[in-house]
């Protein structure tokens, strides 16, 4: 049976829900999106994610056609429609239908749209064994060009440190800054632990500042252990106790080898399986209601 999308405000069956070869979106990366998850009937930190949707539409000087509150009902909508309680939601803003040229000014309606599905980004054997994971020579877009700050369909520099890791026979890999920091991962946030103290790239060094990753550096405190933000280097990557990456799709995920070099004892760790186990059950019992 076909998912039905909302497209600029209906639901239509995903064979109809067809976007102009014209948008910009599709031309030149020109818009913004969020993933979302649902959980148990519920849509996790809904509202921080629209928040950060409508901060980055309004960095690119995109007017989000809904406002905020009937956005949320949108996207609570599209998940109803489609009978899910636990789901992947990606919800779309492009600039619109346009010209062939740069100028957005010749877009005067931006396109809207939401898909609410399942997803497995990873089987459950990586979280009971964790990932390996490799450094990619692609480096991170420098801040000064495109700010990580912006959830942008701009991914190509993303693509092009994720065929380096397909082509390496990895699921993930560490992109680093242009100073040679580690910054994120192809698709995720990145952590590493040493005795109780955690850390993190700082988002300004280019990386995005995840809502997973801010609600995992919520509980690492609650856990009575230090979550900090800091720049550092691979080797503070490779000599570390435990490294884990944490993403809306992915969750929380152990990584026990990077560049071939073994984290810890090889296994998923202690801190990593207690922060999976504090995540979900609070993605379990707190969200936005779908069904009421």
């Amino acid at each position: 049976m076909d998912l039905l999308i909302y497209l600029d405000g209906e639901l239509v069956p995903e064979h109809e829900a067809k976007v102009s070869v014209f948008d910009h979106g599709l031309l030149y990366g020109d818009g913004v999106f969020e993933g979302i998850r649902a959980y148990n009937g519920r849509i996790f930190k809904l509202d921080e994610h629209l928040r950060r949707l409508y901060g980055s539409a309004k960095a690119i000087m995109l007017e989000i056609p809904l406002g905020f509150d009937e956005m949320r009902q949108a996207v609570v909508e599209t998940v109803r429609a489609n009978e899910l309680r636990d789901a992947y939601i990606r919800l779309v803003i492009t600039r619109g239908v346009g010209d062939l040229g740069l100028d957005p000014r010749k877009c005067p309606k931006p396109t809207v749209f939401i898909i609410a599905a399942s997803i497995e980004l990873y089987p459950e054997e990586v979280y009971e064994k964790g990932l390996p994971l490799i450094t990619c020579a692609t480096r991170r877009n420098a801040p000064e060009a495109l700010d990580p700050a912006i959830k942008s369909l701009n991914y190509l520099n993303n693509i092009l440190a994720k065929i380096e890791t397909v082509r390496a026979g990895v699921p993930e890999g560490i992109m680093l800054s242009i100073d040679g920091y580690v910054a994120e991962c192809t698709g995720d946030n990145l952590f590493v632990v040493n005795d109780d103290n955690v850390l993190t790239p700082p988002a300004a060094i280019g990386n995005l500042e995840g809502i997973t990753r801010n609600v995992v550096m919520g509980l690492i405190r609650k856990l009575d252990m230090t979550a900090e933000e800091k720049s550092f280097r691979l080797r503070t990557v490779y000599c570390a106790d435990e490294v884990f990456l944490t993403g809306t799709a992915a969750e929380i995920v152990p990584v026990v080898s990077v560049d071939d070099r073994r984290i810890g004892d090889g296994r998923p760790g202690t801190v990593t399986k207690r922060l999976r186990k504090e995540f979900a059950d609070l993605t379990a019992r707190e969200g936005f209601p779908i069904y009421t």
